[in-house]
């Protein structure tokens, strides 16, 4: 995984380098360690309270100015580390010990190395023979509710919030009087899956908490893909989507209440995805 602190010591050298050769004028407000404000460089905004106001309310990349018709140094650097962040999230495993913590079973799709997962992902999609066994022999059989934990395309956003969005999820779902299924962990898993496990284990409704392809802005983000009654084939518009789930967004424990009242929604509706709002 990439080290955020060393990044920043990187980004921070490069920037004393060329303020010592007079090629950049940056402020110096960065304290040692931290990594450059995504906004620096604008000079003389008409409204500074109002570009504050909105740069608190957005992860985006607003008020960064330019050096001529180039970005700043200050901005330059600060996206190129989030987009190796971005990259490393993608590539790198869910540390084995968070998943060995929380005391979930670990299965495989059929794919087998993180390129194929990247470049595959119709295997993605599929579970190898020896993970469909171990779930019918550990999980427990036609429970109301299933929910597992998938990597997708960010391990950062499964390390981020899953110890904090999963005991919320199964807590809220048993004190509703729900049956819920076994917890596991899905390695090189993709949304479609799910429809897999449905079949298997003659879950109503399956949820997949999921890492979303990371960003610029976040490398956190996670998803919840609800689906009723699925089968494989399912159309994906029969999926109800619960995303933005990271620290700067919805955070982990408000969205383990959120998808718990839409999971007791699609129950009481006996429908997902479009089907829910006819």
């Amino acid at each position: 995984m990439i080290d955020e602190r060393l990044v920043a010591l990187i980004t921070e050298e490069v920037i004393k380098q060329l303020r010592a050769k007079g090629s950049v004028t940056l402020p110096d407000s960065m304290g040692s360690g931290e990594r450059p404000a995504a906004a620096g460089g604008l000079k003389d905004p008409m409204d500074p309270e109002a570009l504050e106001r909105m740069k608190k309310r957005t992860t985006a990349r607003i008020g960064v100015g330019k050096a001529g018709p180039r970005l700043t140094t200050e901005t330059m650097l600060k996206m190129r580390a989030d987009h190796a962040s971005a990259r490393d999230s993608v590539f790198a495993d869910v540390d084995p010990e968070l998943i060995k913590r929380m005391g979930l079973m670990t299965i495989t799709s059929q794919v087998t190395d993180r390129d194929m997962h990247v470049t595959r992902p119709d295997l993605g999609r599929k579970i190898c023979p020896k993970s469909e066994e171990a779930i019918l022999k550990n999980c427990k059989p036609n429970p109301d509710v299933q929910i597992y934990a998938a990597d997708g395309l960010s391990s950062k956003a499964i390390e981020a919030n899953l110890e904090k969005i999963l005991p919320v999820l199964m807590e809220g779902l048993e004190a509703s009087g729900l049956s819920v299924g076994t917890p596991f962990y899905m390695r090189f898993g993709r949304v479609a899956a799910e429809d897999r496990i449905a079949e298997l284990l003659g879950a109503k409704v399956v949820c997949v908490l999921i890492g979303e392809r990371p960003g610029l802005a976040t490398a956190e983000s996670m998803s919840a893909y609800i689906v009723y009654n699925s089968h494989v084939g399912i159309p994906e518009a029969k999926r109800t989507v619960v995303s933005n789930i990271h620290k700067d967004g919805l955070t982990a424990v408000e969205a383990g209440a959120y998808i718990t009242e839409v999971v007791n929604q699609i129950l009481e509706h006996k429908a997902s995805g479009v089907d829910l709002v006819k």
